[in-house]
């Protein structure tokens, strides 16, 4: 009897797990709580909607172009205007098109893992052009070149690749070494992404079915696109929710640990006393910022191997320091008492998880009025092609107002 509802337990966790690894579980769930507090229910925060137009002004400032470039991580790579996917490229020389996706690929989830440090006073200085770069554009110029290098292979004939070999042997000196990093050129949080790739490493070795025999990001593409033979289909067609489905199932034990349900871990989903869904998924608030981004960031490198991705608009805004920043810092949103400002939090405090979600849902509102202003389809410019200005602004109001520092003390994951 003990074992037939041990079995029942894990069927509706594995159940709810599958909700809870959804857009649209994100966007409804989110709305639910906007939806709250502009009723004025939340004991966090207000909603002032007179804001939102402000709001919109900045953004609009930001955007490059007539056609805001797709949010993703090559945009970093892309820094200086620099075409440092063709160097990538002229170092695979003539291998087919699937192996030099597997590489970009490999490449994209090691830049995604390795960004998001505090690299505030940092900078790498890039050999080739004498350039110094700083934040997440210095992150990512400094992660191509060490993977150019070979510094995440385990196999010193193929340095072009990140592996599990590589990844599990990969020390703080290493990356330090490689990001230039000095006492008077220091770079917080180095030995935390040195453990996280590491533990990227193990991850992939105990998955050969999905990252193959040596372990490689790269398996991803293959589970997506050609999950019965090699090479890449001409008519080859994935939505943009599949990559996101197979990134959240296969890495779901790399995400922040403890948000479990049963032996699931769930990963950047947290509770909340005022969300509401069916069976084991209630109370909880699925994020997914950084599967999102690593989702996002896959775009381009499945595109350019033919491959045609479909259904951009149905990812979420990406609730980052900056553009829940933004928010505050416009006064789109409110918080009840000042004075929370002045505390410190972690991700998996209500205000936290709340000041993400409402950040989803005030994007998805503010993406419908930038198009607006910018006379763009949102089939053509889904919001995915709005995010980075969003996020610029929400940057540069925080070293206006804070010095760069967000208006929430939290330690992000």
């Amino acid at each position: 009897m003990g074992s037939s509802f041990s079995g029942s337990q894990e069927a509706a966790a594995e159940a709810a797990a599958s909700v809870l690894r959804s857009t649209p579980a994100i966007r409804e769930r989110a709305g639910q709580l906007l939806r709250r507090a502009r009723a004025g229910d939340s004991r966090w925060f207000t909603v002032d909607d007179g804001q939102a137009a402000a709001t919109a002004d900045l953004v609009v400032s930001c955007v490059r172009g007539r056609q805001p470039p797709l949010h993703s991580i090559w945009r970093a790579v892309e820094a200086g205007g620099m075409n440092r996917r063709g160097h990538l490229d002229a170092l695979m020389g003539g291998l087919p098109i699937a192996s030099k996706t597997h590489a970009l690929v490999d490449f994209t989830a090691v830049a995604v893992f390795l960004g998001g440090m505090a690299a505030r006073g940092w900078r790498y200085t890039e050999a080739a052009s004498g350039r110094a770069f700083e934040g997440e554009q210095g992150l990512a110029v400094a992660t191509l070149h060490a993977f150019a290098g070979g510094l995440f292979s385990g196999d010193p004939q193929h340095p072009l690749q990140a592996d599990s070999t590589g990844l599990r042997a990969l020390l703080p000196a290493h990356l330090a070494a490689a990001f230039q990093v000095t006492e008077a050129n220091a770079l917080p949080g180095l030995g935390e992404r040195a453990t996280l790739l590491r533990r990227l490493g193990e991850v992939m070795a105990e998955q050969p079915e999905v990252f193959g025999d040596a372990g490689r990001p790269g398996g991803l593409f293959d589970m997506i696109v050609t999950p019965f033979g090699h090479g890449v289909p001409h008519t080859a067609d994935v939505a943009a929710h599949d990559i996101l489905s197979q990134v959240l199932v296969s890495l779901s034990q790399l995400w922040p640990a403890g948000n479990t349900l049963g032996e699931l871990a769930l990963g950047d989903c947290w509770r909340h006393e005022a969300v509401r869904g069916e069976g084991a998924s209630d109370g909880w608030m699925p994020l997914h910022e950084r599967a999102q981004w690593l989702s996002y960031s896959l775009l381009e490198p499945f595109e350019w191997a033919g491959v045609k991705v479909r259904d951009v608009d149905l990812l979420t805004a990406l609730p980052d320091p900056a553009t829940c920043g933004l928010l505050l810092d416009t006064g789109w949103l409110r918080l009840r008492d000042p004075d929370m400002a002045q505390e410190h939090w972690r991700p998996r405090d209500e205000i936290v998880v709340e000041w993400r979600a409402l950040a989803v849902a005030l994007m998805d509102e503010l993406g419908s009025t930038l198009r607006e202003r910018l006379r763009l389809d949102a089939t053509h410019q889904p919001l995915a092609r709005l995010l980075g200005s969003a996020q610029a602004a929400g940057r540069a109001q925080a070293e206006r107002l804070r010095a760069g520092r967000p208006p929430l003390l939290v330690q992000w994951p």
